[in-house]
C-alpha cells in the first residue's frame, strides 16, 4: 500500500472507530460506516472493524451523564454497553446478509503467547468463514494496570496480528492538523513519510464529547507503530469512510515501512 489510490486492491483492512463517533447523538453513524465496510466487503476486501463505544453505549441506561472514573463503573456500563452496540451492529448488517463475530481482547491477550496466537486462529478463521469480526477491549475485566488505554492502539496491533495492508483511524476530525484544528495557523497534514518524527505538531485533547480516551497524539503514535511493521495507515472523519475506502485523496496518510 503506496498511496491513497491502491486502496481499493487491498487485500485486508482493519478499520478502527472511536465512541464519540458512534455513540450518543452520533448513534446514526452506524448506518453508514456499515455501508462503507459492506461495500468493501462485496468488492472481495477483508475487512476488520475495531469499534470503541461500549462503556459510552452503557452510559445512559446506567443513568450516567458522563463517563465514570472508576473502574467497576466503567466495567458495568461496558457490560450493558457491549451488548447493545453489537445489537446495534449487526441490525445494520442484515441490510447485507453479512454476520458479525465479537472479539474482546485485553492487553493480556496479546502479550501472551498462547492467547495472541488463540485470538489470531481465530480472526483468520472467522474472515475465511466471510463474517466481519469486530474487536473491542475486554472492558468488562481489563484492569487499569493491563489495558491497551485507547483503542487506537489496540487497532494498531489487531492490524499487526492479521498483517493488514492498511489501518484507517476514524474520528470526528478529518485529518491530523499542525496543532488543533481549531487553532488559528492549523494547517492540515497531508502525508508522513515514514520515519517522520512531526517535529513542531501540537497535539489536542480528546474531543469535546469526552467519551473517549484517545486524542490526535494516540493516533499518531498508533499509526507510527503499524507503519513501523509494513501497514499504511490513514487518518480521517468517521463521516468520511466511503471516501476513504474508495481511495479519495482525503485524510492523512502514514506511508508504510518499506524496508
Amino acid at each position: 500500500m503506496l498511496a491513497r489510490g491502491d486502496i481499493h486492491r487491498a487485500r485486508r483492512i482493519v478499520v478502527k472507530v472511536g465512541s464519540s463517533s458512534i455513540s450518543g447523538a452520533n448513534s446514526g453513524q452506524i448506518r453508514p460506516l456499515v455501508d462503507a465496510l459492506a461495500g468493501a466487503h462485496e468488492r472481495g476486501t477483508e475487512v476488520i472493524l475495531v469499534s470503541s463505544g461500549a462503556i459510552a453505549t452503557g452510559m445512559p441506561f446506567l443513568k450516567l451523564d458522563a463517563r465514570p472514573t472508576d473502574l467497576a463503573t466503567q466495567q458495568a456500563a461496558a457490560a450493558v454497553g457491549q451488548n447493545l452496540l453489537i445489537y446495534r451492529y449487526q441490525e445494520s448488517l442484515d441490510r447485507y446478509g453479512i454476520v458479525a463475530g465479537q472479539v474482546l481482547l485485553t492487553a493480556g491477550d496479546l502479550e501472551n503467547v498462547t492467547s495472541r496466537s488463540n485470538a489470531q486462529r481465530a480472526m483468520e478463521r472467522l474472515i475465511g468463514l466471510h463474517i466481519l469480526p469486530i474487536v473491542n477491549e475486554n472492558d468488562t475485566v481489563a484492569t487499569h494496570e493491563i489495558r491497551f488505554g485507547d483503542n487506537d492502539r489496540l487497532a494498531a496491533l489487531v492490524s499487526l496480528l492479521v498483517r493488514a495492508d492498511l489501518l484507517v483511524l476514524l474520528s470526528d476530525v478529518d485529518a491530523l492538523y499542525t496543532r488543533p484544528p481549531h487553532e488559528p495557523g492549523a494547517v492540515r497534514i497531508d502525508d508522513v513519510p515514514f520515519g517522520d518524527d512531526l517535529a513542531g505538531v501540537t497535539f489536542g485533547d480528546i474531543g469535546s464529547a469526552g467519551v473517549g480516551t484517545g486524542g490526535a497524539g494516540t493516533k499518531v503514535a498508533a499509526a507510527k507503530l503499524a507503519a513501523s511493521s509494513g501497514t499504511a495507515v490513514l487518518l480521517t472523519a468517521t463521516h468520511r469512510v466511503s471516501d476513504a475506502l474508495a481511495g479519495a485523496d482525503i485524510g492523512t496518510w502514514f506511508h508504510a515501512n518499506t524496508r
